[in-house]
């Protein structure tokens, strides 16, 4: 077990420096490039069959203990450690982004975005994984500010080399307002750690704030809260989420919404929670307050983008929804109850599912239509894609009612419990002000189906022309790459019991101040 965690987090490291090699003769295929993809998808594939084995060898009787730990010192002065570990929390988390990149590099093998040489593409999507997981596996703090900013620069140059139309601006907005955040979360880290005399992320978590100040405690949530909310992203630091969404290859946009989004919500979890619980009782009332004015702000922007002669870009749309979705995560982390978290946590792993299957039908058809805007697609009645594209259009329809919280599909859980947590937050908030916060989010509920059936409406209905555009339906590398997306969203929202039975004790024993 613990060899697997490594592995899964080297491996792609290591694989990301082999693909800047020349390929070895016997395995240089019909030329270079499809060799690089093919070795993309080899080392995707070895880290997702390695986190599944290790998913496999979990003990689901104890998920709330530490398992696969790897502790090595590796800066004595500074008592920094590589200490790697994996419970129910994190867990998801990393079988998660072991799937989301092996189905971005499979659909690039047969759908390479235009751009410089694939061999920098894979390299850099390898890097993006290895720093994603590193994320999700280490319990230092250093080192998880390390892992944190190492997905920063390989996606700036997905964004930045690989996108569309206004790549360079957007890739430089993504860059300045996360590298900011950083600089300030650092700060709070540091301070946690100097404060505290360690940098280790379970021991602090049992210490459950003892060894840190109100006053202190209060400053690191307040700095370290602000770098997590920039990549997570919280209104109104979001700003610069939609414009990399509109910009990046599909392959951008889904391993932006499906994994690095909950880098920052992990953090809020793994770190605040558990480490300062008097600083995070003191803001969860203005944490919840800006995350139910995002899911309000989300759900109208994306509503007004689908109105008829808006102009709205179909990717940007999606890119605001995220905006609204990862709202109620950071409502239900705000509540400071289990039900709340456990909530935060399934919306997490709901939403990468199916905002992640989102960009990968949105890019199918901006790439069938040649355009993303919404008013060209629809014409006058509506795209048509039912008649044109019938499996695409029912998938598309799928993942757009799993988004708006359909009982019976992923999106439903994470949204009711947090709701649910909001009802009942801990205790020394106030509850009615968390009762408005919950009707707002209710409310938001509400907006999201609206947008969302807007979409599928343009988009999915409409008369067939007499003599339509010719639209190819789904590829079998298009099925290949998104049935699993599909399944585990009709799995999730079925049998919610998998997910939760992993995250409740060791949410239980994390807000207990490390006692089970």
């Amino acid at each position: 077990m613990q060899f697997l965690l490594a592995f899964v987090v080297v491996v792609p490291l290591l694989g990301a420096a082999a693909a800047l090699l020349p390929a070895p003769p016997g395995l240089k295929g019909r030329n270079p490039d499809q060799a690089v993809l093919r070795h993309g998808v080899t080392v995707t594939g070895a880290v997702l069959l390695a986190a599944l084995v290790l998913a496999a060898g979990f003990d689901h009787d104890h998920p709330s203990k530490m398992q696969a730990t790897t502790d090595i010192s590796w800066i004595p002065a500074l008592d920094v450690r590589i200490h790697l570990g994996t419970d129910g929390i994190s867990l998801p988390l990393l079988v998660l982004t072991a799937l989301l990149t092996f189905l971005c590099a499979l659909y690039s093998y047969f759908k390479l975005p235009a751009g410089p040489s694939p061999k920098a593409f894979v390299a850099l999507v390898l890097l993006l994984e290895s720093g994603t997981l590193a994320t999700f596996a280490v319990l230092d703090l250093l080192l998880f500010f390390l892992a944190f900013e190492m997905v920063l620069i390989p996606m700036y140059f997905l964004i930045a080399r690989w996108g569309g139309d206004r790549k360079q601006p957007a890739a430089w907005k993504f860059i300045l307002y996360t590298l900011l955040g950083s600089v300030i979360m650092l700060l709070g880290l540091l301070l946690v750690g100097l404060k505290s005399g360690t940098f280790d992320m379970v021991a602090l978590a049992t210490d459950n704030g003892r060894g840190l100040t109100s006053s202190v405690q209060v400053i690191a949530v307040l700095a370290i809260g602000i770098g997590l909310a920039v990549k997570t992203p919280m209104w109104p630091l979001h700003s610069w989420l939609p414009d990399a969404h509109t910009a990046a290859p599909t392959v951008g946009s889904v391993l932006l919404a499906g994994v690095m989004l909950k880098m920052g919500t992990y953090g809020f979890v793994r770190i605040l929670l558990p480490v300062a619980p008097d600083g995070m009782q003191t803001f969860a009332p203005y944490l919840a307050a800006f995350a139910v004015v995002g899911i309000i702000y989300g759900s109208l922007a994306c509503l007004a983008l689908a109105r008829p002669g808006a102009k709205g870009d179909l990717k940007r749309l999606i890119a605001y929804s995220s905006v609204g979705h990862m709202g109620f995560v950071l409502l239900g982390i705000a509540t400071m109850t289990p039900t709340g978290v456990n909530g935060a946590l399934f919306a997490n792993i709901a939403h990468g599912l199916i905002t992640g299957l989102l960009f990968f039908l949105v890019g199918a058809v901006k790439d069938r239509y040649g355009t993303a805007d919404l008013d060209t697609l629809s014409g006058a009645t509506g795209a048509a894609l039912y008649g044109r594209a019938p499996r695409l259009g029912g998938l598309l329809a799928f993942a757009a009612v799993a988004s708006l919280g359909l009982p019976g599909l992923a999106g439903f859980w994470g949204e009711m419990l947090t709701l649910f947590g909001a009802f009942d937050p801990a205790d020394g908030l106030s509850r009615p002000a968390f009762l408005t916060f919950m009707s707002i989010g209710a409310l938001g509920t509400l907006l999201t189906a609206a947008y969302m059936l807007v979409v599928v409406r343009r988009v999915c209905m409409g008369e067939k022309p007499e003599q339509p555009q010719a639209v190819a339906d789904i590829q079998s590398y298009e099925l290949a790459a998104w049935t699993p997306l599909a399944a585990l969203t009709v799995l999730a929202g079925l049998w919610p019991a998998v997910l939760l039975g992993l995250t409740d004790p060791a949410v239980q024993k994390l807000l207990a101040g490390g006692k089970s």
